[in-house]
């Protein structure tokens, strides 16, 4: 049970389908709050990085993809903290925001998945693949949208004497 790679991915897969789950019963129920509106989205990318690194660390992706999506969360995280340690007013994921990080929580699991000696380990890591790529790749599109967004949000900020 220790070095189920299929149980691992089902149970990524879960944390994964729970975010979702908690995002919309916020927003269906009217339960959003600024606290939530940060950390939420702190969580998710703290639990992506840690799930993507045991990953990396198990062998069941090439390590060039982890680091590669590792890399963009972290570069990502850092530049909203410090975004808005210099007055940045908070702004919502873009669509396609969500749409990359849906992808690559499907992706990872069935990488895993596909690493494993399930029945179905080749479909699993060919569909993994095929989400995966693209899920990087506009990962990497959104990131080169928020880098300006955040130039702006400090700049505005500090136009408006928005002291940090």
């Amino acid at each position: 049970m220790r070095d189920d790679r299929e149980l691992a991915a089902w149970l990524l897969g879960a944390l994964g389908a729970t975010d979702w789950v908690d995002g919309w019963l916020a927003r269906r129920l009217n339960q959003r709050s600024e606290f939530g509106a940060v950390f939420d989205p702190a969580v998710d990318r703290l639990l992506f990085i840690v799930g993507v690194f045991a990953i990396v660390i198990d062998g069941s992706v090439p390590p060039w993809f982890g680091w590669v999506v590792i890399a963009r969360e972290v570069f990502i995280g850092l530049l909203m903290l410090g975004g808005t340690a210099l007055g940045m007013p908070r702004f919502a994921v873009n669509q396609w925001g969500k749409n990359y990080t849906f992808a690559l929580m499907f992706a990872f699991p069935l990488l895993l998945i596909g690493a494993s000696d399930a029945g179905w380990a080749l479909g699993a890591r060919n569909a993994g693949w095929a989400i995966g790529i693209p899920g990087v790749v506009l990962s990497y599109a959104t990131a080169v949208v928020y880098v300006p967004q955040v130039v702006q949000g400090v700049r505005g900020a500090r136009a408006n004497g928005v002291s940090t």
